[in-house]
């Protein structure tokens, strides 16, 4: 009878680690304000931030952290007392535009 609940065991432990509760989260960052997503952004060094529902981008806490075929750019990010709180660096592929964020 050990097998069956070993089995059983292994179901349960699948299911919770595939629950939404383990799904990385991302601040969203409208509902913060601009000193925590800066406060986050410094602790983690990087970051991936919601800036609405369907959109979000990494952010890192130094321009130093994009490297080879990207490039730098500030990251004026949505917050709840600042519409353009700047949160760090977002990384962008040189020479291709603003929407190749990486």
């Amino acid at each position: 009878m050990q097998r069956p609940l070993s089995l059983l065991s292994l179901g349960l432990c699948l299911a919770v680690a595939a629950s939404p509760a383990f799904a990385q989260q991302r601040p969203f960052t409208p509902s913060l304000t601009c000193s925590a997503v800066q406060a986050l952004v410094a602790r983690e060094r990087r970051v991936v931030l919601a800036t609405s529902p369907n959109a979000y981008e990494a952010v890192h806490l130094d321009s130093g952290d994009c490297r080879n075929e990207v490039t730098a750019r500030p990251a004026f990010e949505p917050t709840l007392d600042d519409p353009n709180c700047f949160a760090g660096y977002r990384c962008v592929q040189r020479n291709n535009g603003e929407n190749s964020a990486r």
